[in-house]
Order: C-alpha cells, then structure tokens, then sequence
C-alpha cells in the first residue's frame, strides 16, 4: 500500500486495484478511515476530530491529485505523492 502523503501525523495510502469508490486510507495513531474523494467524506472507520478535519480539507485541495492516483491505481502504475497541509 504505497505512502502518497504524511503530514501532521496523519499517513495517507491507496491500494493498487481497491474496490469503488474512489477512496483512500488514512490512519493516525491507532485510528483508521476510508476517505470517499469525490465526496470528501468518511466512508468507514473513524479519526479524532482536529485530523479529520486537516484530512478533509486536504482532500477537498487535492482531489484532482487524488482521482488521478486512483486511475494510476488501478492500472497498477506508480502513484505520485502528493504535497501535504501546510
């Protein structure tokens, strides 16, 4: 599961040819959380409060970026990293 970004303390994956929608993994601590990207919403798992947020916003900046890792996913093609919050 390839690292695209890290930032805060909060680490972002993707699988390679994972399931619809288009989501990505994000873990902080022991906690976990599918992120939809076309919607910039949970889909399962859960983050504390103040990371859930940074995480969000940070999809809502980056979801060109993010759709276009998961079509790179899909194919099994290196995925790019992406610049985190600042």
């Amino acid at each position: 599961m390839p690292e695209i970004s890290l930032f805060c303390g909060i680490r972002v994956t993707m699988f390679y040819s994972d399931h619809n929608p288009p989501h990505f993994h994000a873990e902080y601590g022991g906690f976990k959380a599918l992120i939809d990207i076309q919607n910039s919403c949970v889909i399962r798992g859960a983050l504390p409060g103040r990371q859930l947020k940074l995480i969000l916003a940070w999809c809502e900046l980056h979801k060109d970026e993010l759709m276009q890792n998961w079509e790179l996913a899909r194919t099994a093609a290196p995925l790019n990293h992406i610049a985190p919050l600042i």
